[in-house]
């Protein structure tokens, strides 16, 4: 039961005691931050006959987040009081709080200094601040350094490699957890799980969901969003509805949004808007994430009406005001269907600037479209935005291939290389029970490269049979093209696929999934379409922009992503 300080300050009042002044401090310290406690606490520490660290750092801690713990943790030790693992795990939150770097990086040299940098407490403060900072081989390296690590720390760590989306390294992380036989906490499960969904490793969901259970926290409503978020950006979309029909009657509107985000990514509208009415049946409030995830399913399935009515519907009925993730949602659609020159009124008028992502959505969508002159005022914002994204140069390129403009594209690569500006590398990956392996294009590195390369060999000449022709860059001379044609056939997610298959990833039936860091290119896809005629398998690759199912020749994206 929590005890109201009013009732320990009319004791102390009486009693008149240093020891319940302290402990009057503390109590206070951990309310309400309101401005009558905050002058209540400062004058009982003013009270006080001597200050201690606990009563120096009950000050610090109520002024947390403000600049005011500074003021005081100076005062602290000009009096002089040495400070604890306790005020500098307060200090390090404020510092993150106001990402104030340079005052952090202080307290980590002052912490060293004294002595308590390397304490469970203090490391596991000062390991959040540099994971916020998105510092995260800074944190590693004081996660590495301390001698006494206890599940705190483990969960610190955890959580922040998923937040900087560092999704291996947290679960080598929890692994190492694992063996140091730590118990699991709710926030290295969720934080692990996000991890789960950020690289997609859908076997790995599945064992820290019997992890979970094994461990009594499958019936924890915080644990049971993670896993709905984790199976639904896998793929695993059953999986997601059976954890999320379990804990339904219990689920917060976050959960709600986690289950109808992962219909969202699958294009899959109508069960997004199923799960809405049951949400509004039950009396759960809907908000932005809700409408993000009804405006993605819709957007997916490239119903550029239907996004318009909910966006309009956001607004008008509901009261919320949509946020630029909406806006780029509703823009990407339009851009779709070809109502470009809208599309692009819309970036222009929003009560938003547009970001690099809106002008990259309206870049793809003219090269999809052939409208070479439109790609290339969008290729120019991108550029005004970020004169070294890759994106710009390389979508602009390919849309004046198609449009035969080869002088023009000649220019563009000449200012990509002296501007020396390099696509970024693509990197694809597939799961086996306990591995992830990784491929880069052209690897040779694998241990099965040998079998990789034969199969994919095989694999091209039964495509060739059924008419596949190979995605080649038109302006390239022809010896140019002979290795162009080479290169696109060992691309990181055919490597992924032809592995895929001779290691026998998954039993016959089974889909095939596999994973890219960027979108998958066209000629991949293209090939893609065709093996999955071959092989007579469903081939599930989550690129950086959706899911794309390959199944009897065709794609779940509808040839636009």
């Amino acid at each position: 039961m929590k005890i109201d300080p009013r009732v320990i300050h009319s004791q102390a009042i009486v009693k008149n005691t240093s020891s319940q002044l302290t402990h009057l401090l503390t109590l206070y310290s951990k309310s309400t931050k309101t401005q009558t406690n905050s002058t209540i606490i400062l004058k009982l520490f003013n009270q006080l006959p001597s200050h201690d660290v606990v009563s120096w750092t009950s000050l610090i801690s109520h002024f947390s987040k403000t600049t005011l713990s500074f003021h005081h943790f100076i005062s602290m030790l000009r009096h002089p009081t040495s400070p604890n693992q306790r005020t500098f795990a307060s200090l390090f939150a404020t510092c993150a709080s106001l990402s104030d770097f340079s005052f952090g990086v202080q307290l980590h040299c002052v912490a060293l200094k004294l002595g308590v940098c390397y304490g469970a407490f203090s490391a596991s403060g000062l390991i959040s601040f540099y994971c916020k900072m998105r510092v995260c081989d800074s944190a590693r390296k004081v996660f590495d350094e301390t001698p006494e690590r206890d599940g705190v720390c483990f969960s610190t760590m955890i959580v922040g490699f998923a937040q900087n989306a560092r999704g291996i390294d947290a679960l080598g992380c929890f692994g190492e957890m694992n063996k140091w036989g730590l118990t699991s906490c709710m926030y290295s499960l969720s934080g692990v799980l996000r991890a789960v969904g950020e690289v997609a490793v859908a076997e790995q969901c599945r064992m820290i969901h019997g992890h979970c259970v094994v461990t009594g926290f499958e019936r924890n409503v915080v644990v049971g969003t993670a896993l709905v978020d984790g199976y639904g950006k896998c793929g695993l979309v059953v999986e997601a509805r059976g954890v999320f029909d379990e804990l339904m009657v219990r689920m917060s509107v976050i959960g709600w949004n986690a289950m109808m985000s992962g219909y969202a990514q699958q294009g899959d509208k109508d069960l997004v808007m199923e799960l809405f009415g049951l949400m509004e049946g039950n009396g759960i409030e809907p908000d932005e994430y809700t409408f993000l995830a009804i405006l993605t399913a819709f957007s997916n399935a490239g119903l550029a009406n239907e996004v318009k009515c909910w966006f309009e519907k956001m607004k008008m009925e509901y009261g919320l005001e949509p946020w630029m993730e909406h806006y780029t949602c509703l823009i990407g659609v339009l851009g779709r269907v070809g109502r470009i020159v809208e599309a692009e009124r819309i970036a222009l008028t929003m009560p938003y600037e547009a970001d690099a992502a809106v002008w990259r959505t309206l870049l793809s969508s003219c090269a999809h479209h052939g409208e070479a002159d439109m790609a290339l005022v969008m290729s120019k914002r991108l550029l005004e935005l970020n004169l070294y994204d890759d994106s710009a140069y390389v979508i602009l390129s390919n849309v004046l291939v198609s449009a035969g403009r080869l002088d023009e594209v000649r220019e563009v690569r000449k200012l990509m290389k002296h501007r020396r500006v390099s696509k970024e590398g693509g990197k694809s990956w597939i799961e086996l029970p306990g591995e992830v392996h990784v491929f880069l294009a052209g690897d040779k590195t694998h241990v099965m490269s040998k079998e990789i390369y034969a199969k994919l060999v095989e694999l091209r000449e039964e495509i060739l049979k059924l008419g596949y022709e190979p995605v080649v860059d038109e302006t390239l001379p022809e010896v140019d093209k002979v290795v162009k044609r080479e290169e696109l056939w060992y691309h990181s997610e055919k490597l992924a696929l032809a592995f895929a298959l001779v290691s026998r990833a998954a039993p016959p039936g089974k889909a095939l999934r596999i994973v890219k860091n960027l979108r998958i290119c066209r000629d991949c896809h293209m090939a893609f379409k065709y093996i999955s005629m071959v092989v007579n398998r469903e081939i599930i690759v989550r690129d950086s922009n959706r899911y794309h199912k390959f199944l009897n020749g065709n794609c779940s994206c509808a040839d636009f992503w």
